[in-house]
C-alpha cells in the first residue's frame, strides 16, 4: 500500500487531493450494506429489488437489474449484470431499514469510524463518493484487517457469491465464469483484467470510470490503492496491470 501510515509502503502523488471514486464507491456503499446486516438493519436474504431478488443478489449483480430498476435484464441468479441501479435500490433498503438517509448511515457506519473524515458521498451510492487517496488507503485497511465489521463477514463478501454466473465485466469483456462478491469484483482466472497477472485469483476489489482502482491480494498480504484525474480508457488497461504487477514484485523483494 501506499502513504503515510503504519503498514504503508510507497506512495506518489498528493494523497490528499480529493477526486472522484466512481464505481469504486461501490466498496464503501457494499461495506455499510454489511454493517447493516450485522446490527439486522437489513438481512442478505430478504427480498429487494426485482421479483425473485435478494440484498446478497444486488451486491453481487446478480439480481438482473441493468441500467434501469425498473426494467430486469434476467431473472435473479442467472446472470452477472452490472448495476449502478441495484446499489441505488440497495441504499434505499438500507435508508428505509436505518430510518435515516443512506448518506448519514455511510457516514455513521463506516467513513466516520474509519477515520475517512474527507470523504463523502456526494451522489449516487453508486458511483458518487469523493475523497483523497489516503482516505481511500484507510478502507484498504480495513478490507485486510476489518474492524467495522466481523473477519468472517468480510470473508463472506470477498468470496464469490452466485459463483458460475457469467457477464461482462466493464472494460474488460465478457467472462464465464465472472466472480463477484458481496461488493468487491473478484479476479478468479479472468484475462484480460485490470490487476496485474501475478495477483492471486482471490485478490478482490473495484476500479471506476473516474481513473481510480483499489485491489487487496490476500494471498500477498498488500492492497494497491490509486486515484486519477483522467478518466478511465485504454490507459489504464494498459497501465494498471503494470502498475499492479511492479506493486507486488517490490513489495516480495
Amino acid at each position: 500500500m501506499a502513504g503515510g501510515e503504519p503498514g504503508h509502503r510507497s506512495s506518489a502523488g498528493d494523497l490528499d487531493r480529493r477526486f472522484a471514486w466512481a464505481s469504486v464507491t461501490k466498496l464503501v456503499t457494499a461495506l455499510a450494506v454489511l454493517v447493516a446486516a450485522e446490527e439486522g438493519t437489513v438481512d442478505l436474504d430478504q427480498p429487494a429489488g426485482p421479483p425473485g431478488a435478494t440484498v446478497r443478489h444486488l451486491l453481487a449483480h446478480a439480481s438482473g437489474l441493468g441500467d434501469d430498476p425498473a426494467v430486469p435484464l434476467a431473472p435473479p441468479g442467472t446472470r452477472r449484470v452490472y448495476s449502478n441501479a441495484g446499489y441505488e435500490v440497495l441504499a434505499g433498503v438500507v435508508a428505509t431499514g436505518a430510518g435515516m438517509a443512506f448518506e448519514d448511515y455511510l457516514d455513521a457506519a463506516v467513513l466516520d469510524p474509519l477515520g475517512m473524515v474527507a470523504t463523502r458521498l456526494e451522489g449516487s451510492p453508486a458511483a458518487g463518493a469523493l475523497g483523497p487517496v489516503a482516505d481511500l488507503l484507510r478502507l484498504a485497511h480495513e478490507l485486510l484487517a476489518p474492524t467495522v465489521v466481523a473477519p468472517s463477514t468480510l470473508a463472506d463478501a470477498t468470496r464469490p457469491a452466485f459463483a458460475d454466473l457469467a457477464g461482462v465485466l466493464p472494460g474488460f469483456g465478457g467472462h464465464s465464469p465472472n466472480p463477484w462478491g458481496l461488493g468487491p469484483e473478484i479476479r478468479g482466472t479472468k484475462q484480460p483484467h485490470w490487476t496485474g497477472r501475478d495477483n492471486s485469483p482471490a485478490t478482490f476489489g473495484h476500479f471506476g470510470r473516474a481513473g481510480g482502482f483499489l485491489w487487496v491480494d490476500p494471498g500477498a498480504g498488500i492492497a494497491c490503492a490509486c486515484l486519477a484525474g483522467l478518466d478511465f480508457g485504454p490507459w489504464a488497461a494498459e497501465a494498471w496491470p503494470i502498475l499492479s504487477d511492479a506493486v507486488l514484485s517490490e513489495y516480495r523483494g
